[in-house]
């Protein structure tokens, strides 16, 4: 069978592997030096009044801060609502995304070209300006001061740029590919999961990388939808702590720290496969 393809080519060039390299190494020495800092401020005993410049070894060096964090800002709460949060909206965004971004795939270009236009136009869209009708629908509904609103974002892919990667991935696909899949008398959904969806495991990491860091960091959402304490997500925790006096500003550092590891774990574990992409790609195309 003929090697078709759709879309533009996926394969890299040697060049732009340098450049992506350059971009990896400009990322480092860009967001390293204030994570550093964060890690040396958190470090600091509290109570004592602000340095006028940054210590990169505090003296002495204290975990006062984090336990005072934990206990002052109820992070233990508040994570375990972020995690719940997280467990389902990643799952369900990648699901609904992936899937419409096959479907888009798989129709002729003069239905796809409109779809696509409008989910350009929709993120162009600030998020701000549907905080008004949303919080309308979901009072309405009575779901405010419930978790449900966080969530319910992830039923449309919480964003279309998500559909949009899907859509690209699966363009780049063999079209051979799928014409044996219809050879096979797979339906659509056995093609999606069985065929298609295993071909683009790293655009499935980086997504769901995405979308946990947007969905864990969310701090407007919350402050809308969620009034009782015992619901609030971590970025509410946070900026409970962030109304402490100077002197304790170790302990709203603590907390960022403990805010931040579970990013920078997703990112760890998903940045395999981002590194492996070309090569992925490479044995597809042979």
């Amino acid at each position: 069978m003929r090697g078709r393809t759709r879309g533009p080519s996926p394969f890299p060039t040697q060049a732009s592997r340098v450049w992506r390299t350059l971009g990896a190494v400009f990322v480092v020495l860009v967001f390293l030096p204030p994570l550093v800092l964060l890690v040396s401020g958190s470090l600091r005993l509290p109570g004592l009044p602000p340095q006028p410049t940054p210590e990169l070894i505090p003296d002495p060096v204290s975990t006062e801060g984090y336990r005072r964090a934990v206990e002052l800002g109820g992070l233990g709460q508040a994570t375990l609502n972020s995690v719940v949060v997280s467990a389902v909206a990643v799952p369900l965004s990648v699901l609904v995304a992936s899937l419409a971004g096959f479907a888009l795939a798989r129709l002729p270009r003069r239905v796809t070209a409109p779809v696509v236009a409008t989910s350009l136009l929709a993120l162009i869209v600030p998020a701000t300006a549907l905080l008004v009708p949303r919080f309308a629908i979901f009072r309405s509904l009575g779901l405010t001061d419930t978790l449900t609103p966080l969530i319910a974002p992830a039923l449309l892919a919480t964003s279309p740029l998500y559909v949009l990667v899907y859509y690209l991935a699966f363009r780049t696909l063999p079209a051979d590919l799928y014409d044996a899949c219809r050879i096979e008398d797979l339906t659509p959904m056995q093609t999606w999961w069985r065929v298609a969806l295993p071909l683009v495991r790293p655009v499935t990491a980086a997504v769901a990388a995405l979308t946990f860091v947007l969905t864990w960091s969310n701090f407007l959402d919350p402050l809308v939808y969620l009034y009782d304490r015992e619901l609030f997500t971590l970025p509410l925790a946070l900026r409970s702590l962030a109304t402490l006096d100077p002197t304790n500003f170790p302990v709203f550092l603590a907390g960022a720290v403990l805010a931040t590891i579970p990013a920078l774990v997703v990112f760890g574990l998903a940045q395999r496969r981002f590194f492996g992409y070309d090569d992925h790609m490479e044995r597809l195309r042979r």
